[in-house]
């Protein structure tokens, strides 16, 4: 089949898609009319990226090439990104939408929490039976001061400045946390490899620093201090990696498109699960801030909602939205 054979046969199918397209970005659409044509843009859709892949492979002449990458980019968009500002549009996206794209990306969820936790682990527990390889890691007086940030003596735990409020430390927090994910989320464009480097390097910091603090009997302090937090942190660190992996993914392995497209459609996937990354830091920042520094509450106390977090963080990623319209 010829390029113009091609177009011909196909054409009517790309304009339908074009037309309810524009007809779904009309803000008067009515919900009825969108859940309607839902099934058949989705048709659509799948037929115009193997339209595309043919065109692609057959060499067919760029401006039918440019007008399916067009088509099928503005129909991913907005089948999966929904932009959708509006208050329902953004209880939808950490109820459903999120939770799903999760889900949907678990294998590089898991590779992300392997390369973080193995590294943590074993580091731990090299660390923990010889104490002095701190200075592997770290130089010896950072390894003092995390001895004084987690002292039982301490007023704020897991403090070392001197910030004259909880909302500065909140600031530094968020500044923090959010630079680590995105160190593992951006690393992704180097093959995946940048996000495998901060992953790993993440899990090794924080198994030598659990582990110089257990031998030196700071465990009582330390553990309590990081349980409730880091349901959202770790988990946040593990899901910016994954996201990163996808990214990843999408250069090595881009399948019928080029690799600027596959990069392209990885980011509109990856970009859902940074969003609840960002979420969970803010959580996570506010929570190390006002409530896991706090010298006053018992570390029992801690435990226990920090169980509750975990519980919460694990069933919301594995359960939420699997029963949404």
């Amino acid at each position: 089949m010829n390029p113009l054979q091609f177009e011909a046969r196909h054409r009517t199918e790309w304009e339908e898609l074009r037309s309810l397209l524009e007809g779904l970005r009309a803000r008067g659409a009515q919900r009825e009319a969108a859940a309607a044509s839902g099934a058949r843009i989705a048709l659509l859709y799948r037929r115009c990226c193997e339209h595309l892949a043919l065109a692609t492979t057959r060499g067919y002449p760029s401006h039918i090439v440019d007008t399916l990458q067009q088509l099928s980019a503005e129909a991913h968009q907005l089948i999966y990104q929904r932009r959708d500002f509006s208050v329902a549009g953004l209880a939808r996206l950490l109820r459903v939408d999120i939770p799903r794209a999760v889900r949907a990306h678990a294998g590089y969820v898991w590779v992300a929490a392997a390369v973080f936790v193995l590294p943590a682990l074993l580091v731990g527990w090299i660390v923990h039976r010889h104490p002095e390889a701190i200075t592997l890691v770290v130089d010896s007086a950072t390894a003092r001061e995390f001895e004084g940030m987690y002292s039982e003596a301490s007023q704020h735990i897991g403090r070392a400045r001197n910030a004259d409020t909880d909302w500065a430390m909140f600031g530094f927090y968020i500044r923090n946390n959010i630079g680590i994910a995105f160190q593992c989320f951006a690393g992704g464009i180097f093959l995946g490899v940048g996000s495998l480097f901060f992953l790993g390097y993440n899990g090794v910091f924080t198994g030598a620093l659990a582990g110089y603090l257990a031998a030196r009997g700071l465990g009582g302090t330390f553990f309590p201090f990081i349980a409730t937090h880091s349901a959202f942190e770790l988990t946040a660190v593990v899901l910016s990696g994954a996201a990163g992996l996808r990214l990843g993914a999408a250069l090595l392995a881009p399948g019928r498109l080029t690799r600027l497209e596959a990069l392209k459609t990885a980011a509109r996937d990856a970009i859902v699960i940074v969003y609840g990354v960002i979420a969970m830091l803010l959580i996570a920042a506010a929570l190390e801030a006002f409530w896991s520094s706090s010298a006053w509450i018992p570390p029992p106390v801690k435990l226990a909602v920090a169980g509750v977090a975990w519980t919460a963080v694990l069933a919301y990623l594995t359960l939420q939205g699997r029963d949404a319209a």
